[in-house]
């Protein structure tokens, strides 16, 4: 997702922000529970390619693996969290925008932002093995532990589910928080049960019951990443990891320069 696109899907949304609402939020309507607030306590820092426009993140095998995204500049790379050391597996054409990725069993599968095109590699050498067709952007993915099924976001309110074999929407799934559609779900992750995902231009996380799309958590990051180290180039908050083992989470932005292991702290 880039700038220019931002722009545009802003400019949409423009009645609804002058209303005095968050720009990800329709108006207001009958609402279940409200969903319960986290800020955030900072466990460990690690370094982080300020060149990466992270796109998805995901751990496995003892390293972070991520896709990012730009024309020209996408790749799927691993890296190692003590000391930033990455190896790139594969490069994405220079047609095509690199978005959010996922670990299946010897699998990782990589979206395009708006070249409609899956790519599957093979986990231990990074040889593409096939390629799915979709149809609409693609934003963020994600596969529950037991390998299952694949979640896909594409900037809307939807969550999508997909068959592993096909690549087929087998469900959707409209996101919803106090009963109103969330917008702009972008970076996902499962974590222990639930889905995570980045709403884009925020600095909030929602967590999201699959079943029924109901947010029921929000993980508000702001400063996280301080003023001081932010540059011109320093892009959004996006990038969510989860080592079920030792029950650790990542995140990370486009171009920042760590990637932040956090707890969750409810107010």
């Amino acid at each position: 997702m880039n700038r220019l696109h931002l722009l545009l899907l802003l400019a949409s949304l423009l009645p609804t922000a002058c209303g005095g609402r968050a720009a990800w939020r329709t108006a207001a309507s009958e609402a279940p529970a409200e969903p319960t607030r986290y800020t955030y306590r900072i466990k460990a820092v690690y370094p982080h390619s300020t060149t990466a426009y992270t796109q998805g993140l995901c751990y496995a095998d003892g390293l972070l693996w991520e896709g990012t995204g730009e024309y020209g500049r996408s790749e799927l790379r691993t890296t190692d969290l003590e000391t930033g050391r990455t190896q790139t597996l594969a490069r994405l054409p220079e047609s095509e925008f690199g978005e959010g990725i996922a670990l299946v069993d010897t699998l990782v599968y990589q979206l395009t932002w708006e070249s409609n095109t899956c790519h599957v590699y093979d986990r231990r050498t990074g040889e593409e093995l096939r390629r799915f067709r979709y149809a609409g952007e693609g934003w963020g993915l994600a596969s529950d532990p037991e390998g299952r099924k694949l979640w896909f976001t594409n900037g809307s309110a939807n969550l999508y589910e997909l068959d592993l074999v096909t690549f087929r929407r087998t469900a959707t799934r409209t996101v919803t928080l106090a009963g109103e559609p969330v917008r702009f779900l972008n970076e996902l992750e499962w974590i222990d049960g639930r889905l995570w995902a980045n709403v884009y231009t925020t600095d909030e996380i929602v967590v999201i019951d699959p079943a029924t799309g109901v947010v029921e958590g929000i993980v508000d990051l702001t400063g996280l990443l301080p003023e001081a180290e932010r540059t011109p180039a320093t892009d959004v908050l996006n990038g969510i990891a989860y080592d079920a083992a030792t029950k650790r989470i990542f995140v990370t932005g486009k171009r920042w320069p760590h990637i932040y292991e956090i707890e969750p702290v409810e107010r």
